[in-house]
Parts: structure tokens; sequence; C-alpha cells
């Protein structure tokens, strides 16, 4: 257990979102399954709990996504696991469920081992308990290998060690913005990215871009972003891709991921009080990251058809079609 679900000691009048979220890739990339196990509490009602789904395919003519909620009668945090929704659970090792919606019907049976250990994006434990940020991330299983199976209507996909991760946030609301980026399949080196940058809503105020990251290369952790150096972080993000600078203590990393618009899943994700955020994913986008340090030269790492790419904004004219299913 890297984490815990929040959600069973929530008071009767908190609201609350929470996500656990799983994304392997097919070595290679151009095929990925990205999961979710969500909660959803409006102050003073009863909270839900939903499973999202999505098979991306760099062949299909788009993704393949379904969405299904439950009462609080079928959701829990099992002992020893993470969290269960309907017959759907998660916990360390092992990956189960199964949804059905018109013209979906999909099963998963997945279990993971561990090549790392959690990253905690926040930089310090009290960031975790503080009412500020309202949203916090972490993510407990960075860079795994998954195998298992993905029933997909009639077809089967066999998972044999596919490079994945899985991950953990929660809170109040939804940062008024955000970004997350992920791989860990660079082609000639080994090792991982994993990035979430938000800006958030003070009163009035939205704060500028505040990225916190972590990039494992060569067996060297180095954090990078973080409220020091938010004058570093540099973002410029469409819904189809992204160009960001994240500096660290002994490095600097310039990047750009980028993903075909038929690749790109459009969901609405609802904050607990307010009003709602149109979301972007693809988790076969490309990422490409410049690495430079002092005295060496710059290195490129390339993961190519094999990266999540996330947006969360407020606007609707983004030209990405959203599924069909609402946020409750």
């Amino acid at each position: 257990m890297r984490t815990e679900a929040r959600f069973p000691s929530l008071g009767s009048g908190a609201g609350h979102y929470e996500s656990f979220y799983v994304k392997a890739t097919r070595p290679g990339g151009g095929r990925a399954v990205w999961i979710r196990y969500t909660i959803h509490k409006r102050p003073g009602e009863a909270l839900t709990g939903s499973l999202w789904f999505t098979l991306f395919d760099v062949d299909a003519p788009g993704p393949i996504a379904a969405k299904a909620t439950f009462p609080h009668d079928a959701v829990e945090a099992p002992p020893g696991g993470y969290i269960r929704v309907g017959v759907a659970s998660l916990v360390p090792g092992a990956v189960r469920g199964a949804l059905a919606v018109p013209g979906v019907v999909v099963g998963w049976e997945l279990s993971y081992t561990d090549r790392a250990d959690a990253f905690h994006h926040l930089p310090y434990d009290f960031l975790y308990r503080a009412p500020l940020p309202r949203t916090k991330l972490l993510s407990p299983h960075p860079d795994t290998r998954i195998s298992g199976s993905v029933t997909v209507n009639d077809e089967v996909f066999v998972l044999d060690e596919w490079p994945g991760m899985i991950g953990h946030n929660w809170g109040a609301e939804h940062a008024e913005r955000w970004i997350w980026l992920q791989a860990n399949e660079f082609r000639g080196a080994d090792g991982y990215f994993d990035a979430g940058l938000g800006r958030l809503k003070l009163g009035p105020l939205t704060t500028p871009w505040i990225g916190n990251a972590i990039l494992h290369l060569d067996g060297v952790s180095h954090r990078l972003g973080g409220l020091e150096r938010i004058r570093s972080t540099k973002v410029n993000e469409s819904p189809t891709a992204c160009e960001f600078e994240l500096s660290g203590a002994d490095l600097r990393v310039r990047g750009r991921a980028s993903a075909d618009a038929k690749n790109v899943v459009g969901w609405v994700y609802a904050d607990p009080v307010g009003p709602e955020h149109n979301t972007v994913n693809c988790s076969i986008a490309s990422l490409d990251l410049t690495v430079e340090r002092k005295g060496a030269p710059p290195r490129t790492l390339a993961c190519v058809g094999a990266a999540a790419y996330e947006l969360g904004m407020r606007e609707t004219d983004h030209g990405i079609a959203l599924q069909p299913f609402p946020d409750e």
C-alpha cells in the first residue's frame, strides 16, 4: 500500500473528488489502455463511484471509450486495497474490472510489478494535509510493467509486460487548469518522466503555471519545478500539443508533447462545487525531451506513441468531441 483512499474519512457535508488511474502502453507504442476508478461527492450528498475506460489505437478511427456510475453502496476502500467500484477493484499488484454501455462491453484482468518508488508531486508532506492546494497528486506506482488481458467487445488484447503507471489524485476541487504528462518508454534510454502542472484559482486571481515533476534517468531521479521555480516554468499548451520548460537543481528539461486529434478522447470532469471542466487525454501521444546539464552536451529523449498528455480546461470550443457521459 503506497497510498490510501481519502473518501472513507469524509464528513457528510464535504465536497470531494478522487481518482485512481491506470495507464498501460504496448511496447513500441501505438496502443494503450487507460482506466480510472473515481469518486465524486457534492457537499451534503451521498458519494458516487465511476469506472472509466479508454482503448487508444493508432490504427483505429478513434478511441473506444466507456463510463459507468454506481451508487455509494457499491463503492469502498477494501481492506488491503485502494478502491472498489462495482465489481472492479484496484489493489497492490492487481487491476480488475468490467463495465458495459450501449455498444461497448469491456473487461480487464491485469497484474503489475514495480520498477520505482512512489513519487509525491507535492514536495512536502504537510501540503497533502493542508487546505491548499485544493487538489493533491501523487504517483504511487510511477513505473510499472503490466500484464494480463483486456477484452473490448469480442476482441481480446494480451498485455505482456507493457510499460505502465498508476496514479492517484483527490481534493475539494480541480485545478483551474492542469496538464499531466507521463512517459516510461524512451528510445535508447532507461527511465521515466511524470509531470503535473497546474494553474490554481485563488479568489479572483489565477496563479501562473506551477509544475511538479520527476525525470528518472540512468538510475538517478531529478525533481523538477516547484513553487520556487515558477519564473523558470514555461508552458504553451493546446488540446493536441504542449511545449514546456521545467528546471531542477542540476538540470533543465525542455519538452514537447503532441497527439493527432483523432487519437484524443474528451470527457467532462465536474467539480464537487461549481462548474465543469472539459478534459482531453491521449495515452498514445509522443513526447520529446531535451535535457540540459552544466558541463554536458544536451541529451534528447524520445517517447513515440507511448506517452500520456492530458489537458483540463474551462473552454468548450477545443474541437475534441466529448464522450456522452456526465460526471456525477
